[in-house]
């Protein structure tokens, strides 16, 4: 009777295991919690917000570039305030980059190097050295009126040579972006200030600019932006080591506001906003970001007005407007 009893039984602790274990058969599905919505991708034409922080960040630092050479300039030369700039952006970028160089992998190797000369001759020695030479001669609204040439020729080069083609909002808007430039250029007299000189080393540093954008494009599928601009950086301060001599009597005479102001100019609009710029550029096509250069003469006309004090016209006005409304036109997506 004992043993039927006891057999006949169930016993619990078996009783709990059968009802915690799974059935082999049907797969237990994963906890709810566990299971991650996937980030949806980017549309066609669509950027990043780090991509906008970028391109805003681009625009202002390298407008504050005009007041800050406006402001240094009567104490140094267009050579040695290249030089000046890139040394302590090299320098500073440096810092930054250093642990990227300790791989030996992330250096370029062979033909790789071409392009990184280039645009670091052309871009970071040659355009520097032009565009402040120009504003020794030019006043601020015919300069900016010329420099803006660069995006067109941006747009163009990309179109045929990296393939962007050549969309209809793209081209809308940066006519009316550059008819906004214009009406800036028109209103900010003294326009009998600009000599040929003047006009033609203007030109160039558009020219170079342009190029040097196409050539750094496809660098950037290969390096970091900040790996890209520090390798412009060191080959532009390379090209302008014989200014040199000129570079330490200038900040041996320089007065201490003219000095902070280009370490501002090194680390700020050369540092920053060249790697800035380089990261936006790897994301967008380059017509397109080079259109968002149209806004720089109107937000330099803002800085001016709080920085320096000198109170914008009613055509800088209006002009910046029209750069805004051109630039948000290049945005639009033909159907």
């Amino acid at each position: 009777m004992a043993t039927t009893a006891h057999t006949g039984s169930p016993n619990p602790e078996s009783t709990r295991r059968d009802t915690t274990q799974p059935d082999s058969t049907h797969e237990v599905p994963p906890p709810a919690a566990t299971t991650k919505t996937p980030t949806p991708p980017l549309r066609p034409g669509q950027i990043s917000r780090l991509g906008i922080a970028a391109v805003v960040v681009t625009v202002v630092l390298w407008a504050s570039a005009f007041v800050g050479i406006r402001a240094v300039g009567p104490s140094f030369s267009p050579g040695s305030l290249t030089l000046g700039r890139l040394a302590i952006a090299a320098v500073i970028l440096g810092l930054v980059v250093l642990p990227k160089l300790l791989k030996i992998s992330n250096l370029p190797k062979g033909r790789e190097w071409w392009p990184i000369l280039a645009y670091g001759v052309m871009w970071f020695g040659g355009y520097n050295v032009a565009l402040n030479a120009a504003e020794h001669l030019l006043d601020a609204g015919t300069a900016a009126l010329l420099i803006n040439v660069n995006p067109i020729l941006v747009a163009v080069m990309a179109g045929v040579i990296l393939k962007e083609g050549f969309p209809r909002w793209l081209i809308i808007g940066s006519l009316v972006a550059f008819g906004g430039v214009a009406v800036i250029a028109v209103g900010s007299g003294q326009r009998s200030t600009a000599d040929v000189a003047g006009v033609l080393l203007c030109l160039l540093a558009a020219a170079l600019a342009a190029v040097s954008v196409i050539v750094q494009k496809p660098v950037l599928r290969k390096f970091p932006a900040a790996l890209a601009t520090w390798f412009g950086i060191m080959v532009g301060a390379v090209c302008c080591l014989p200014f040199s001599g000129q570079l330490i009597s200038e900040l041996q005479a320089a007065p201490l506001p003219a000095t902070l102001g280009l370490v501002y100019l090194g680390i700020f609009p050369t540092a920053i906003a060249f790697t800035t710029w380089a990261y936006a550029l790897s994301l967008i096509d380059a017509g397109r970001l080079a259109a968002t250069t149209y806004l720089v003469p109107g937000t330099t006309i803002l800085i001016s007005w709080f920085v320096l004090g000198e109170i914008p016209t009613i055509w800088g006005l209006i002009g910046g407007v029209i750069c805004l409304a051109g630039v948000a036109l290049t945005r639009r997506r033909s159907r």
